[in-house]
This record gives C-alpha cells, sequence and structure tokens, in this order.
C-alpha cells in the first residue's frame, strides 16, 4: 500500500515565529511578546511586560505579517499541498476576553487563507500555538483560571465560523504536553500562561491546567462539529519514544512511566478519559483538582478526530542516572542520558528515523486506526550563505529523508492511517525554545540573524528543490 494519492505533503511554522507585526492592526501582546532573545543553553526571560532596551525577536519575527504572498508563492513552487500555521489569538481578541473579536486580525488570515488556496494549498491551522494572550495571563493567571475554557471556546468557535469553507484541518493547542516539564518556565509561561515555579506544587498545577485545556478542546470539538460536520480537529501532541538504557527491569518500567509524557495528553483528547495510572496518581498525591462530571462527560463527547503530533527524536532512561535538568528545555527527567547507539544533532537532539515509525505503531495501536498527521519534524542547524547564495544542507535532506522513508514504512507495512507530513519550520524563523535565528529549519534561508539584523532576503537551500521531487513524485523520490 502506498501513501494515498491525496497525502498531504507541505510544511510548518507558527504565527508568532514568523508573522512579526506584533503591535499592528489592532493586535494585542501575546505571551510570546515578552520572551526575551537566548542562545543554546542560555534560557529565555519572561518579562513583566516588554521592556525597553531588552530585545525580543518575536516582535519582528521574518516579517511574514507583509512578506506572505511572496512567502507562500515559494511553497506553491515546492509544491506544498498543505501549509500548517497558527493564527495569533491576541490578533483576533487583543486582551482575550473582549466580547467582539478584532475585524483587521480577522481580515488578515482571510487573506492568507484566500493567497493559499489560489495556490493550491490546503491551510492546516493551529488555534493555541504558544502564542495566548498576554492580557489572559496577566488579568486571569493563564490556565490555572476555568474562565480561560470559555474565552477559549469564544474564540475557537469565531473562527470556526469564519474560516470553516477555507480550512478543514484544526488543532486546538499545540504541544499541550510540553508543559509537563515544569522544570522550566518557558513551557508552562507558552502553553498555559502559568509560570509554574511560581507554585508550591507545580506538577498538580500542570495537571490542573491541562485539565482546564482538555475541557476547553473537546468543546472546540463540539462547537467545530456543529457548524460544519466536515469540519477535522486534532490535538497536537510532542512525541517522542523513550527507550530503557539496559534490559534491567529498573530501566524498562523507568521507560515505561517516563512514556507517559507523551500518552497522557494524547489519550485524554483521543479516548475522552483519563487513563487509570493519572486517576490513581492524583489520589495517591492526595490532590483534589477541580475535575467535574460534567467535564468529563465534554471529554468523551469532545475527543478528536485525529492525532496531531510532532516528532524530533526518541529518548533513553537510566534508572541509575542522576541528572541536573533545572531549567533544561531538553529534558525534565534526572535520568534521560544519550543513546550510544545513534547520532545527535548540533543542539543535542538525537537522530532517530525509526523512532517515527514506531511512534506511528503505538498510536495507531493504541487509538484504533485514528489518522494521524506528523505536523512538525525536522532538524535545527547552523547555517551560512556560500559563494552561490545558497546552503548545501545534504545534512537536512539526509534526516528527513531518513523519515520518510520511516514514514512510508509505517504506511505501506504496518497499515497506519497517516494524513500528511508538514516538516517543521520549512522557511527560516525564530527558534522557539532559545529565540535564535541562527537555529535554521527550513527549505528557505531567511536573511535576519540573530540580533534582527539582516536584509530579510529569501533565497532557496539545496533542499528547497530536493523536497518539490518528493512532493511531485508522492513520496517515491526520496
Amino acid at each position: 500500500m502506498a501513501l494515498p494519492k491525496d497525502f498531504l505533503w507541505g510544511g510548518a511554522v507558527a504565527a508568532h515565529q514568523l508573522e512579526g507585526g506584533y503591535a499592528e492592526d489592532g493586535r494585542g501582546l501575546s505571551v510570546s511578546d515578552v520572551m526575551t532573545g537566548g542562545a543554546h543553553g542560555v534560557a529565555r526571560e519572561i518579562t513583566d511586560g516588554v521592556i525597553e532596551g531588552k530585545y525580543y525577536p518575536n516582535h519582528k519575527g521574518i516579517d511574514f505579517y507583509h512578506t506572505y504572498r511572496d512567502d507562500i508563492a515559494l511553497f506553491a513552487e515546492m509544491g506544498f499541498r498543505c501549509f500548517r500555521t497558527s493564527i495569533s489569538w491576541s490578533r483576533i481578541f487583543p486582551e482575550g476576553d473582549e466580547e467582539r473579536p478584532n475585524e483587521a486580525g480577522l481580515r488578515f488570515y482571510d487573506d492568507m487563507f484566500d493567497c493559499m488556496l489560489e495556490n493550491g494549498i490546503q491551510p492546516v491551522i493551529t488555534l493555541s500555538h504558544f502564542e495566548m494572550p498576554y492580557g489572559l495571563a496577566k488579568k486571569y493567571g493563564g490556565w490555572a483560571n476555568r474562565e480561560l475554557i470559555d474565552l477559549f471556546v469564544r474564540y475557537a468557535r469565531v473562527c470556526f465560523e469564519r474560516y470553516h469553507e477555507k480550512v478543514r484541518y484544526w488543532m486546538t493547542f499545540n504541544e499541550i504536553g510540553n508543559q509537563f516539564n515544569t522544570a522550566n518556565d518557558i513551557f508552562g509561561w507558552t502553553n498555559s500562561g502559568v509560570r509554574f515555579s511560581q507554585y508550591d506544587d507545580p506538577e498538580r498545577m500542570m495537571y490542573q491546567c491541562a485539565h482546564y485545556e482538555f475541557v476547553a478542546s473537546a468543546l472546540a470539538v463540539i462547537e467545530a462539529h456543529k457548524i460544519d460536520p466536515d469540519l477535522m480537529i486534532g490535538c497536537m501532541v510532542a512525541a517522542g519514544p523513550v527507550y530503557p538504557r539496559e534490559c534491567r527491569p529498573a530501566d524498562v518500567l523507568m521507560a515505561n512511566d517516563a512514556f507517559h509524557g507523551t500518552l497522557f495528553f494524547s489519550d485524554v483528547q483521543a479516548r475522552g478519559t483519563y487513563p487509570n495510572w493519572a486517576k490513581r496518581m492524583f489520589d495517591r498525591n492526595g490532590w483534589d483538582l477541580d475535575i467535574t462530571d460534567e467535564d468529563l462527560a465534554l471529554l468523551k463527547q469532545g475527543a478528536v478526530d485525529y492525532i496531531g503530533f510532532s516528532y524530533y527524536m526518541s529518548h533513553v532512561v537510566d534508572s541509575e542516572a542522576h541528572a541536573d535538568v533545572s531549567g533544561s528545555v531538553e529534558s525534565a527527567d534526572e535520568h534521560m542520558v544519550p543513546n550510544p547507539y545513534l547520532d545527535a544533532t548540533d543542539w543535542g537532539w538525537t537522530i532517530d528515523p525509526v523512532g517515527l515509525r514506531y511512534m506511528l505503531k503505538v498510536f495507531d495501536e493504541r487509538y484504533d486506526g485514528m489518522p494521524q498527521f506528523i505536523v512538525e519534524n525536522g532538524i535545527g542547524m547552523y547555517e551560512d550563505l556560500d559563494e552561490n547564495d545558497t546552503v548545501e544542507d545534504d545534512a537536512r535532506i539526509s534526516y528527513l529523508g531518513g523519515h520518510i522513508r520511516e514514514l512510508k514504512r509505517a504506511v505501506e507495512e504496518d497499515g497506519v492511517n497517516l494524513i500528511g507530513y508538514t516538516p517543521w519550520g520549512c522557511i527560516d524563523v525564530v527558534s522557539f525554545t532559545t529565540g535564535e535565528y541562527r537555529k535554521r529549519y527550513g527549505f528557505i534561508y531567511v536573511d535576519i540573524q540573530d540580533g534582527g539584523e539582516g536584509t530579510g532576503r529569501r533565497l532557496k537551500k539545496k533542499s528547497f528543490e530536493w523536497y518539490r521531487r518528493v512532493i511531485a513524485t508522492n513520496g517515491e523520490e526520496v
């Protein structure tokens, strides 16, 4: 069984990492707008509002707000069948709690979606991708407050009603499980508008925030299907298998438990119920979470239509290892160690194409063949233009090619129901974790450097033509 003829090849980005125009046309601040630039191994600072003299790379992004027509033309030249991006929530509701949406923000996405469709590209849209309105974090305490459920559903309903004839595929919360890492405030802040370090019980608060988001997601699914039964609403989880370092029983048991960081978030949204291990953990810890019977009924009613996920790397745990992970953006587990059988990227992310097939099989078997969508996969690299104004990014071609071969095996040999594949950062954008420009993922080089200097020119890398050929042959030439 080959890939389906309508397989959705494309690319993925997020509004806060590429749009710029952060204060234009009535847009309000988002939680990402108060994060300074960082570097590899240097955490981004979360400031109390925008402080003069601080550098905020998301304010500029790559200026897609003004260049989207030219950039989408480049995506069309590569043959994209879809383009995954997000709506900036604060463009639609600047503070998050307004009664009426911002019409200028709605018009921008109308124009952008029209441009995509004119180029034969389907929009694949995330509602909340690391940039909820800053006003909701400041005024309400973020997703620690149940009131955000209704505010999110209002926002989602506006988007579904406005765009349902243009956008079929949606996702609610991007990489909702990232906040499982409560050791670094960046994840709770961008996922939920909460800094877990400010709570005495950060883990309990993480589960409470996640619960409110689960309910909001379920209600969004229900609303979408009322508006248009043909809409497909997915979750989006950060997925990566966890292997035991040895066949020591303690390592195997630890790997199983560490895998909860992915599977908890997909279980609740895909099955519509909490896993037994989680309910037992809540009881064991004495956590009286605000979870009502009505909430539980909604979770079941609003289970998602497909599993959207990112895949960058796999992980290994060693029950005898004890690393310092305080502040880490790579790991929340002191027992995680390098895999001795695999190489890693410049940022220390393990390169494991077979792990992608493994994840596809896990989701397929766990959720009874539910459709899946790989909405992020890619390699960040240090890159400079050569004398021919291009980048010979053979390492990217090798990385993506290896993963494409494995996803094909998952479809052709394992029978996985896979909708599409959108590599991350199809055009160079600001890095989420570090705020750098030099961590480049794209098929298209953007001439902006750390600090924001540069011409902004778009230049095709070697992988541009390679990916065009992959799409043109529906994955037969990799």
